[in-house]
């Protein structure tokens, strides 16, 4: 029944670059593109970015204190349940390992933790900056440099559990929660390789 569950994993392609879904590809362009993108996740080529799992609501409420998970939104059974599932998505597509880097908002590490590849590292460039727009072009600037060089060492996966502003910020695409781009680096921009988009199971 997991493996079913499993087996419902949707992966949308896009076009090379930040170009809109592609609707031109035959099935077996398809899944090279599909093949080519978790290679690359694998070597360290390229870099998971995903938004949180499923967390009801819509920013954080006023009061919210980024040491206190009492004054955030949370993540709902079913993010939890979700959560747990990208992680097995990871591991069905050959990542045994990874270095997970998270946001500090408690609905990040939450996901993080659930993937199940040991502790994550709280990493506040990607942060939410949901409510504070100002801080966006220093932090896209820094991760899209931490992107080359991460990149040029093809060093173990990584993945970052973040917000979707910041994917957007960095990628141009809106992610639904749980969505994982998987994206690299050309000529110092980040072209989106694909999106894996994991329903609750």
């Amino acid at each position: 029944m997991r493996k079913t569950r499993r087996q419902s994993l949707s992966i949308l392609i896009l076009c090379v670059g930040l170009s809109p879904l592609s609707t031109a590809y035959s099935a077996d362009n398809t899944q090279q593109q599909t093949a080519n993108a978790w290679s690359m996740l694998k070597q360290g080529k390229a870099v998971g970015f995903m938004r949180h799992a499923l967390a009801p609501g819509m920013g954080d409420p006023q009061h919210f204190v980024v040491d206190d998970c009492s004054t955030q939104r949370k993540l709902s059974d079913e993010g939890r349940t979700q959560a747990k599932a990208i992680g097995d998505v990871l591991r069905d597509n050959g990542i045994e390992t990874a270095t997970i880097l998270s946001s500090q908002w408690c609905r990040c590490l939450e996901t993080a933790r659930l993937l199940d590849f040991g502790e994550p590292i709280p990493v506040p460039m990607i942060n939410s900056f949901f409510q504070d727009r100002s801080t966006e072009p220093e932090q896209t600037r820094a991760l899209k440099q931490s992107l080359v060089q991460w990149v040029a060492e093809e060093d173990s996966p990584r993945i970052l559990v973040s917000h979707q502003v910041n994917i957007s910020a960095l990628t141009g695409e809106f992610a639904q929660s749980g969505d994982m781009l998987i994206v690299t680096i050309d000529n110092e921009q980040p072209v989106v390789l694909a999106r894996v988009s994991t329903p609750i199971p």
